[in-house]
């Protein structure tokens, strides 16, 4: 048995740094293929990323359940991850294709054809009260995301998503669902997530947006293998 080093980012934080989705980084070299599925449901966040070559910014993405050709959270924490590690990279490569990288200040994007990721059961909700009354254990299967407007006029919304069926209960800011809200509702949006992350995107029409936000770092882990 081996200790292995996870390297940890909480992606997509509030203005003040406070809290994002984390995101297990892990070094490919250190994890065969047929083990990452089982270190990623042992580490136990929503997704974990392996970094196979860090100077051209590619990586493999697992989440509980399995792999995962596209997710959001996970390329904007590893551009950034990869960034304050000497690999700035302009461009992500994951199976579903290459992911283009901007940084602007302190806010990481990536590009991602919005029908890219999983698919979602969609619930436009009265008020953002009753996005945050919503019970987590209420929903027991799929992939259920819930929103409403804060402030329409700026394009400012209120969202929970509940994913069991990648082994979260409710997962805290997830980028590639919120790329597909924004070419839902054909427009830029401020997504305020979960406890309260804050997920910034553009909308690239007719196949395109981007997601990005802050990213800061987390508590490292190790765990046995």
């Amino acid at each position: 048995m081996t200790d292995l080093h996870v390297e940890v980012v909480r992606v997509f934080t509030d203005p003040d740094g406070r809290f994002g989705n984390p995101l297990g980084i892990v070094d490919g070299a250190l994890v065969p293929e047929p083990d990452r599925q089982a270190v990623a449901a042992a580490l136990g966040y929503s997704e974990t990323v392996y970094v196979d070559d860090a100077a051209t910014g590619t990586l493999r993405i697992y989440s509980a359940t399995g792999e995962m050709p596209f997710a959001g959270h996970p390329t904007v924490g590893a551009a950034a991850y990869l960034h304050t590690h000497g690999h700035p990279v302009e461009t992500i490569h994951v199976p579903a294709g290459p992911i283009q990288v901007t940084r602007r200040d302190n806010l990481f994007s990536v590009r991602a054809n919005t029908t890219w990721g999983s698919t979602w059961d969609w619930h436009h909700l009265d008020s953002p009260e009753a996005v945050l009354a919503a019970d987590p254990t209420s929903y027991d299967a799929g992939h259920t995301y819930l929103w409403s407007w804060l402030d329409e006029s700026r394009g400012i919304i209120r969202a929970r998503a509940f994913a069991p069926a990648m082994g979260v209960t409710e997962d805290e800011a997830t980028g590639s669902a919120v790329t597909q809200l924004t070419a839902q509702l054909g427009r830029n949006l401020h997504v305020v997530q979960g406890a309260g992350s804050h997920l910034y995107t553009t909308h690239e029409p007719p196949t395109h947006a981007t997601v990005g936000g802050q990213v800061r770092p987390g508590t490292h882990r190790t765990i046995t293998i």
